[in-house]
């Protein structure tokens, strides 16, 4: 019954997001932080894992293709469709829900507990669509761009991670990387960051707007938004690849 009563209130709050809005210049000042936030503030820690995963990756694969019946190439192959179909789109993901996830819950938090929210409704501003609103649609725009650098990254760490550890040819990693290459992948890893990019920005807001009580409150909000938010990344992720691969 609680998982309904918080459905049911999500939705109502998704309802009032898309009022007409009382100043659109007032509107547009707030999504442009939120992008701000959400794809500079994360753009570091991004750019760190990319690379990093697809150091890994290479190195791991490498380990693995031991029989030399295999050609390099499948090397390259194997980490390009690793990082495109996966690592980039969840791994990155998991990590901003985190990152985006805690701070969204936490700043909507401390404004609903200091009644700073109250003070904004009283002035007679749609709360849900002047505070929620613009964080989703920065969300919708900025994490996508985030997941198709992590690909980038990824593929490029993974190269280099070869070739500074002499496993691969450079050249034989870029021959690699074209071979049966499917443009089909990326689509599919571009609406898999659509649909984490909802849920990463959608539920700590619920849960930061909706919070009661105080400091505590805030702190227990903020965590079970983010654990809440993973186990509904990793749902989709796995309903994504079974009807869409």
């Amino acid at each position: 019954m609680k998982i309904l009563r918080e459905f049911g209130a999500f939705i109502k709050m998704a309802g009032g997001m898309f009022r007409k809005p009382e100043n659109s210049k007032m509107y547009w000042k707030q999504f442009m932080l939120q992008c701000n936030d959400i794809g500079i503030g994360s753009l570091g820690i991004i750019c760190i894992i990319s690379v990093f995963i697809g150091a890994v990756s290479t190195l791991q694969t490498a380990y693995q293709l031991v029989s030399p019946i295999i050609p390099k190439t499948t090397i390259a192959q194997i980490v390009r469709d690793t990082v495109i179909l996966e690592f980039a789109p969840t791994l990155s993901c998991i990590v901003l829900c985190g990152v985006v996830g805690s701070k969204i819950a936490s700043e909507l938090g401390n404004m609903r507990v200091s009644e700073q929210i109250d003070a904004l409704e009283i002035m007679g501003i749609n709360t849900k669509g002047y505070l929620v609103l613009p964080k989703i649609l920065a969300g919708l725009v900025t994490i996508p761009l985030l997941i198709m650098l992590a690909m980038v990254l990824g593929i490029w760490g993974g190269r280099l991670a070869g070739t500074a550890a002499g496993i691969i040819d450079p050249s034989i990693f870029d021959t690699g990387l074209v071979m049966a290459f499917k443009a089909y992948n990326v689509y599919f890893a571009l609406i898999k960051s659509f649909v984490f990019a909802f849920i990463i920005t959608a539920v700590p807001a619920f849960y930061g707007y909706n919070v009661k009580g105080g400091a505590l409150e805030i702190g227990h909000s903020s965590t079970r938004a983010v654990v809440v938010s993973c186990v509904l990344l990793l749902l989709a992720d796995y309903i994504l690849s079974a009807l869409l691969l």
